[in-house]
């Protein structure tokens, strides 16, 4: 362990989207900026700002329009992006300005038409035609391929049907795809597996890591991941956020636990740590109740003792 550690690794940042969308309450859009403007004063260069998605399904995210207009999504230096499932949300991102967008897909079939309503082979045939729309717009497109360490529904997944996903997915041309663990049941040796399988066909930096912490194994997996090879990381601030459509997914992998793990490795991010908890902060008072990221709830300091 700890032979083949980089000097610095990415963080993407996925709270406003990820983590607002699971809230009960809906947050206001005035709210949603402070917390993006908090989480971009830290040094965060790649945020999730929202989702194109039916404000029928997702309500929390129905102001998609309304918070690109607060947000300077060009000229900040922060890459912003928003999900966006099929034609329509592609065409919401584009007449916004987005520069970047993201796609979503399980490994789970199951999973796949409960979050979706289409097989994978139809949410597959829909991307085409996004991808074809991104490409003529000049917009990045990153994928996600959800619940490669296990499904709620179906239990353990082959990964190699992941590895096939993302293979199509950077067909279609996406620059990265991101791995979930979406329930959190992922294990070092686990994750050691799923992610030297991806790094014999695809290159390091065309892969990240989505870990959910619902028992507590995040950061373990991250570290089998930077050991392996992976330099982007997926996280939340303050915890926050999970899968409407996952039961028992709540827990995504806390941005400050990352970046002070990170930091304490010797592994630059170009976040102000101080800053991030900060931004912790604001999270915790705009949805009104306690996160549970451990650095958020224990603070920075001894990192500096």
């Amino acid at each position: 362990m700890f032979e083949s550690l980089p000097d610095r690794v990415s963080v993407y940042e996925v709270s406003p989207r990820d983590g607002l969308q699971n809230e009960t309450a809906i947050v206001p859009t005035t709210k949603k900026q402070r917390l993006i403007e908090a989480l971009a004063a830290s040094g965060l260069t790649r945020i999730e700002l929202t989702s194109f998605v039916s404000p029928k399904w997702v309500p929390q995210l129905a102001d998609a329009e309304e918070l690109c207009t607060l947000v300077d999504i060009k000229g900040s230096g922060v890459a912003y992006s928003a999900l966006c499932p099929n034609i329509k949300g592609m065409e919401r991102a584009i007449a916004c300005g987005m520069p970047e967008i993201g796609i979503f897909i399980s490994a789970s079939e199951t999973h796949n038409k409960k979050n979706v309503n289409k097989t994978i082979d139809e949410t597959l045939a829909t991307f085409v035609e996004v991808c074809a729309a991104a490409k003529q717009a000049g917009i990045k497109v990153r994928g996600y391929v959800s619940t490669l360490w296990g499904c709620p529904f179906e239990g353990a997944i082959d990964p190699r049907r992941g590895l096939q996903i993302a293979h199509q997915l950077v067909e279609l041309g996406c620059y990265q795809v991101s791995l979930g663990d979406t329930i959190g049941v992922g294990t070092p040796l686990q994750t050691r597996d799923i992610v030297r399988l991806f790094l014999k066909e695809l290159r390091p930096e065309q892969i990240a890591l989505h870990m959910h912490d619902t028992r507590g194994t995040a950061l373990a997996n991250v570290i089998v991941g930077l050991e392996c090879g992976v330099r982007d990381f997926d996280a939340s601030i303050g915890g926050l956020g999970g899968c409407p459509y996952a039961p028992g997914a709540a827990g995504n992998l806390a941005t400050e636990d990352l970046v002070f793990t990170l930091h304490g490795m010797g592994i630059q991010t170009g976040i102000d740590l101080d800053r991030l908890w900060e931004a912790g902060r604001v999270a915790e008072s705009i949805v009104g109740r306690a996160l549970p990221g451990k650095v958020h709830k224990a603070g920075v300091r001894s990192l500096r003792s």
